[in-house]
């Protein structure tokens, strides 16, 4: 990615708490819609935020209240990046069952990795298995 700067960004440190995640969720929707960004894109980022967002709430921090979630999001006019990173202890994130196969669908475990995999243009975990960073590229306008 170039040098240029976003048109709205947002780093910070959030509280194992869905209140707080959601309301940081809201203000980076808010972001997005205000770039320009539309349909399928924005449901797709949010989508993959909320997951990623209370997936290091709920299953990283197991929410405790002396861990924190930092997230970094920036908005262009054509892309979104965005980085979730919790204080648990990560998981193998090379290893996750595949949900969709039949001896899986009834378990509840997968799904938010595959979603954010499937609904962003890039989603790279780190070694650890605590922090994910995606990327969407906004699609070709289809007027």
């Amino acid at each position: 990615m170039s040098s240029r700067q976003p048109i709205w960004s947002c780093d910070k440190n959030l509280p194992s708490d869905l209140d707080a995640g959601h309301g940081c969720i809201e203000e980076l929707m808010a972001a997005i819609e205000k770039a320009g960004w539309e349909g399928r894109d924005v449901f797709h980022i949010q989508m993959a935020i909320e997951e990623a967002v209370v997936n290091a709430i709920e299953h990283g921090n197991k929410r405790d209240p002396s861990k924190l979630v930092h997230v970094v999001f920036n908005v262009f006019d054509d892309l979104v990046t965005l980085s979730v990173t919790d204080q648990g202890q990560g998981f193998d994130h090379h290893n996750v069952a595949d949900p969709t196969v039949e001896e899986h669908l009834d378990q509840p475990r997968g799904r938010g990795v595959m979603l954010i995999r499937e609904l962003m243009t890039e989603a790279k975990y780190n070694d650890k298995g605590n922090s994910v960073w995606m990327r969407k590229e906004k699609s070709a306008s289809e007027n």
